[in-house]
């Protein structure tokens, strides 16, 4: 019995002599079993039917939003802010002094446009932003819509 054992430990280590005996038999049997009526598989063969694709994110395939379509967004967000009445509301409207909106107000139609277009606007820019039509063009440059 310690002879049987002493094998199968000098067997374990010395793996390669293992393998190599595992390994034949099984390339005897699959080659025995091979249809030689059918071409080789091939890696070509096997991925031939894929074709290769690109994926990009949406940040890249995007395209640039037409100046009109900003200035309709714009006026939506506006009027969707619930201190805005929409019969004042227009592109030349003044957010404190047509529209009645305080400093704070102010900053939350800001933090709206930001959600909506995706990107940060600074607060110094954004002092400057008084005016729906300020905006529009404001994002378009962002946007680099002028050619």
């Amino acid at each position: 019995m310690s002879g049987l054992i002493k094998s199968v430990r000098v067997l374990s280590r010395n793996s390669s002599y293992l393998r190599a005996v595992a390994i034949r038999p099984l390339t005897v049997i699959a080659n025995k079993h091979k249809n030689y009526d059918q071409p080789p598989v091939t890696s070509s063969s096997v991925f031939a039917p894929l074709s290769q694709m690109r994926f990009y994110s949406p940040e890249v395939i995007r395209t640039k939003p037409t100046e009109e379509e900003i200035k309709q967004r714009v006026l939506k967000v506006c009027a969707s802010y619930d201190k805005v009445t929409a019969d004042k509301l227009t592109l030349d409207s003044h957010f404190i002094n047509d529209l009645g909106l305080d400093s704070l107000d102010h900053v939350e139609v800001i933090m709206a446009m930001e959600d909506e277009f995706g990107f940060e606007i600074p607060d110094g820019d954004a002092e400057k932003l008084l005016k729906p039509a300020d905006i529009v063009r404001y994002v378009a440059d962002r946007e680099d819509i002028y050619e």
